[in-house]
């Protein structure tokens, strides 16, 4: 008998109450390191943010636009008082750095300071959860309550040069930690030692991410969904809105002033869960839109999905249908995320 369902659910269930540990060894992100007078100048070429109005040691969430303002990644940008520190998904490694060394071409041939550099001597470990913090200032012998949620510092924990952004993609409170590489197994050894930090896999982040209502790359975003479309319109700053400056910002900037013909939303699910690829209908049997993410909620007990409909069902409180095997169940548009942040603010 396969157990394997249920005991995800109260494992995952476990994980929500206590503290998360996800170690990242080559292969869920990639980091770079940009350089140059023109560094933010240029990304801001190539991504929505207002990277010009972060202040220093803070990150946002952003995205990679192609020029009919899809979705090519999402990613974060930390801005030092030297240089970006950049964080984007492996999965698409290979596609972003083409896409950024040719436009890095094209700004440099135009007289443009940058440069990248891809930061492959270190790991990313993060640690998300309501006892992250407590578990982290413990090693560091450091109070970070000053430190919010999106901001990042540069830290020598147990004589371990590390970089720590306050941050990560579970709707939780927690750190997204680079080590060195050498040092990586023994960083990752000192947080296990706390008994409030248990292992979890990608397959715990994911309920937690849908808990939150954030997207996943690949599921509910991708070079066909614009930030509009996709409900990311506030991850380009107010600044960008009006200037552009960014590939596909015509496009954006039509869906801002005149709208989209489809909509990210949330469903609550009657009946099995629905995931990705099951279609959505009105009540009346119109086929509205289909599903992008979706899981039983570890948290609030209910089956939760995400997904895109066609511009006018996407109100909170309508009412539609999903077909799952072959039977339509009720489902209701609802506000995310389904389950509130704990993020950590000052």
């Amino acid at each position: 008998m396969n157990k394997t369902p249920i005991m995800e659910r109260v494992r995952k269930n476990y994980i929500k109450r206590k503290t998360m540990l996800k170690t990242t060894f080559h292969g869920q992100t990639k980091i770079y390191r940009i350089t140059g007078k023109d560094r933010v100048k240029f990304y801001e070429s190539i991504t929505v943010a207002d990277i010009e109005a972060l202040p220093v040691g803070s990150s946002t969430l952003s995205v990679f636009t192609n020029e009919n303002g899809g979705i090519i990644d999402d990613t974060i940008i930390c801005k030092h008082a030297d240089s970006l520190y950049v964080v984007s998904n492996a999965g698409c490694a290979d596609k972003d750095l083409a896409h950024i060394r040719a436009q890095l071409k094209a700004f440099q041939d135009k007289g443009g300071d940058v440069d990248l550099k891809i930061i492959d001597d270190h790991q990313l470990i993060a640690i998300q959860g309501p006892k992250a913090a407590q578990v982290v200032e413990r090693l560091a012998e450091k109070d970070l309550r000053s430190l919010p949620f999106m901001d990042a510092r540069n830290m020598t924990i147990k004589g371990i040069d590390v970089h720590v952004a306050r941050s990560g993609y579970t709707g939780e409170d927690g750190f997204e930690i680079s080590v060195p590489n050498k040092d990586a197994v023994e960083f990752t050894k000192l947080l296990l030692a706390d008994p409030s930090v248990e292992l979890a896999g990608l397959g715990a982040r994911d309920s937690l991410r849908l808990e939150a209502g954030l997207c996943l790359y690949g599921n509910d975003l991708d070079e066909t969904i614009t930030p509009v479309e996709a409900g990311l319109t506030w991850t380009i700053g107010k600044r960008r809105r009006a200037e552009g400056g960014f590939l596909g910002a015509a496009k954006i900037q039509d869906q801002l002033k005149n709208g989209v013909s489809k909509r990210r939303i949330g469903l609550l699910i009657e009946g099995a869960p629905a995931r990705e690829g099951v279609k959505i209908f009105s009540p009346s049997g119109e086929l509205v839109g289909s599903i992008t993410s979706g899981c039983p909620s570890p948290s609030i007990k209910k089956n939760i999905a995400m997904g895109y409909v066609a511009n006018g069902f996407h109100k909170s409180g309508t009412q539609l249908e999903v077909e799952v095997r072959g039977r339509k169940n009720k489902a209701i548009v609802t506000k995310m995320p389904f389950t509130p942040a704990g993020y950590h603010k000052v």
